[in-house]
């Protein structure tokens, strides 16, 4: 995911038709279509935000709507790369929002570096890399470059292939370079050209591979995060999973370091801000997380979970590795139970599914959303349990992420030999497509809302007394959530505008160095004219549609009809035609040639000169004249056409030297 970016949109939305950018509702079906067909799943992206870049793309290609848009990725598989780079923005710069990087190097790192050990760190969104080196040479600053080869192990993640592409590389511009001062430069880059590419020895310690925030797996026991300007992008949902995720990942006492634009103020019960202005925040109180680990660790966290004081790595046997992946990875949705009702495991389809984390490990099931919604579970779980026997909660609607879903649930009481009960596994089935009629999907939602009437109403009555507060809490929330999606718009907005600049800059430069070139071009076309001993006049065939203020019209009469006597303006008169027939270039161009008084002999050449303009032919015509000292000479003049960009005549090139 790109990092701290700024872009713009150049049509706005209104002015689309239904099914362009500015109908949000005609935006899903596109991003059902990427999400299926090409693998990329966009449904935790901000709708508005989402809308603008494709909106980009859509005017750049003249998609006018969104099934237009759709058949243009279809058959042109460079769209999709175009649509990524677009969507995905992928711009940072070394060390952004300098008061962070200052807290981090004087307070936060050497506390992390004092207490000895590795130090693993990670870059989450790092786009195309700046953050990441940047990390590496504060960290490097302090250390020195033997330990922090020794120490220091930072991982660098990205969605976007191709910005983790250029990131491997190390090599940056002049330009990308600016922030970094020349100290750092001469310690820790190499200089190739006006490029900079950063040390190989200290370069081994950073290791970059592509992860998706909201679905893989996190790295655990990292002691420095970096998530920088990436959670905005995302709805409230989403950042509610990346959040506990991230959560997981820290070590104790590890730092968490956001975008100047976002916070944690929905997660306040995962994490401590130690630095609020700065957006440097810590994982929860330690006892907090030790409960949490007592009850259980999610399917994610299974291998991590053998990483402890000790730093060691425990390895798992073949068949324990077998099972646990099949649980992780199961298409169905599955939780499974304790003795005593709690929440023991969820896979990644639950989780995603249902909202769970690990936060909710441990807990009661009675007090999990999933209990009641999309279905009242709780009786099921108990009847299983007496009965020995699977209970089937059958055609249960469902709707997450913008999409319906119908859900069979099976609840199975687990036992041992003994038949003593050891816990319960609930499986949620998605067989949407086997109960896709309107009516079971109504009468499914019918129930849903009724029993979620029904537990609102006993929760009202059970918290009558703290209602008062609790609504003024929720008010608050809800106006920092307000404020907190604005910022993020306008960081957003601020990002997209920084990529158009950057575009326009590129295109400024290329625009000067054409203008160069063709510059160059006609100082060199001028030159030569100048050095050529023999006369080259160039004349101008006029057309209907010209027009000049300041000169009357050479080969126009006073009544506006052709003027026979009429050569063609004079536009290119070199020294050799001035010496010839002493009329300086400043008196010829722009003038008829049959104005000039020149001494040559108009009516024998005018035949050539023009069937040369009008016809594109070439003749050769041998006259005598008179020359600007009153001598008689005999010239020959070789009369060809001037031709446009078109091959069309445009007049003619008279060539005249003496005959000799």
């Amino acid at each position: 995911m790109a990092t701290e970016a700024e872009d713009v949109d150049a049509a706005p939305e209104a002015a689309l038709p239904a099914g362009g950018p500015g109908d949000l509702e005609g935006l899903e079906p596109l991003l059902t279509f990427l999400r299926e067909e090409r693998g990329f799943d966009f449904r935790g992206y901000k709708r508005a935000s989402l809308a603008r870049r494709i909106a980009k793309r859509m005017t750049t290609v003249g998609a006018g709507s969104y099934d237009a848009y759709r058949d243009v990725l279809e058959i042109d598989a460079h769209e999709w790369t175009a649509l990524l780079d677009t969507v995905l923005i992928n711009l940072t710069s070394f060390f952004r929002d300098e008061p962070a990087w200052e807290a981090l190097r004087t307070q936060h790192l050497p506390a992390i570096v004092r207490r000895g050990g590795k130090i693993r760190a990670w870059c989450a969104g790092c786009a195309s890399g700046e953050e990441a080196y940047s990390l590496a040479m504060v960290l490097c600053e302090i250390l020195g470059p033997e330990e922090f080869r020794q120490r220091v192990k930072i991982y660098a993640t990205d969605v976007d292939d191709a910005a983790l592409a250029a990131a491997r590389s190390g090599t940056f511009t002049e330009r990308a370079m600016a922030p970094v001062s020349p100290e750092l430069r001469e310690r820790y880059f190499d200089r190739s050209g006006d490029r900079w590419t950063f040390r190989r020895d200290l370069r081994r310690s950073i290791i970059f591979g592509r992860n998706d925030l909201v679905q893989d797996a996190p790295i655990s026991h990292v002691d420095v995060l970096l998530c920088r300007n990436t959670l905005m992008y995302f709805v409230q949902e989403s950042q509610a999973r990346i959040a506990a995720r991230l959560h997981f990942a820290l070590a104790e006492d590890g730092v968490l370091v956001l975008g100047r634009a976002e916070t944690l103020l929905s997660q306040a019960a995962l994490f401590t801000p130690l630095d609020l202005g700065n957006r440097i925040f810590t994982a929860g109180p330690r006892s907090a997380r030790e409960a949490r680990g007592a009850r259980g660790a999610p399917p994610w966290a299974t291998q991590a979970a053998a990483d402890r004081a000790d730093g060691s790595v425990r390895e798992e046997s073949p068949a324990a590795a077998v099972r646990r992946q099949a649980l992780l990875t199961a298409p169905s949705a599955q939780l499974v139970l304790d003795a005593a009702g709690a929440l023991m495991t969820s896979n990644l389809r639950a989780d995603a599914l249902f909202g769970l984390g690990e936060r909710d490990l441990g807990s009661p099931f009675q007090d999990l959303e999933v209990s009641y919604r999309p279905v009242g579970l709780r009786s099921a779980v108990e009847d299983a349990r007496a009965s020995g026997a699977p209970v089937w909660v059958r055609e249960v609607a469902w709707r997450v992420d913008g999409e319906s879903r119908v859900l069979d649930i099976m609840v199975v009481p687990l036992q041992g030999e003994d038949h003593r009960v050891l816990g319960t596994s609930i499986v949620f089935t998605d067989v949407t497509r086997e109960h896709a009629l309107a009516g079971e999907y109504q009468r499914a939602r019918s129930l849903l809302e009724t029993a979620h009437e029904e537990l609102q109403s006993t929760h009202e009555e059970l918290e009558t007394t703290n209602e008062e507060l609790q609504s003024t809490v929720e008010e608050l929330e809800t106006t920092n959530e307000e404020l907190q999606s604005t910022n993020e718009e306008l960081e957003t907005m601020n990002e997209e505008l920084q990529s158009m600049n950057e575009e326009l800059q590129s295109s400024n430069q290329d625009l000067r160095t054409s203008t160069g070139d063709a510059e160059h071009r006609l100082d060199a076309a001028g030159a030569a004219l100048a050095s050529m001993t023999t006369s080259v006049v160039v004349l101008d065939r006029f057309t209907g549609d010209e027009q000049g203020p300041e000169r009357a019209r050479p080969d126009r009469g006073a009544d506006g009809a052709p003027d026979p006597r009429s050569l063609g303006r004079v536009r290119v008169w070199n020294a050799a035609t001035t010496d010839l027939w002493g009329v300086t270039a400043e008196e010829a161009v722009g003038a008829d040639l049959a104005e000039l008084g020149t001494g040559l002999p108009l009516e024998e050449v005018r035949a050539a000169v023009e069937a040369a303009a009008h016809d594109g032919g070439a003749a050769t015509v041998d006259v005598d004249a008179t020359e600007r000292h009153g001598r008689r000479v005999r010239l020959r003049v070789a009369v060809s056409p001037l031709m446009d960009g078109d091959g069309v005549s445009a007049g003619a090139i008279l060539i005249t030297e003496l005959d000799r």
